[in-house]
């Protein structure tokens, strides 16, 4: 069953981190519903939503490779209920 997420980033220098996280949310476009970025220029940070409705393991392969990126800070609240 599908559960529905909101994945939260903060990308900090994203000069640097904007290219592949794009690219890796690109490669899950299927599961992805909505998106909003916010840039901070100043600050040098930008902070992206994500909203997701996939497979459990489909969420956290996602939020895992975003995770994974060098000064990106990610957190996923799933919903309870199944789709």
């Amino acid at each position: 069953m599908e559960k529905i997420a909101v994945i939260s980033a903060i990308l900090e220098d994203p000069s640097r981190t904007q290219q592949d996280f794009n690219n890796i949310v690109s490669s899950f476009k299927g599961i992805i519903k909505g998106r909003m970025g916010i840039p901070f220029v100043e600050e040098q940070i930008a902070v992206i939503s994500l909203i997701v409705v996939g497979k459990l393991d489909e969420i956290n392969s996602l939020t895992g490779k975003l995770g994974n990126l060098p000064n990106v800070m990610v957190k996923t609240a799933i919903s309870k209920k199944e789709l």
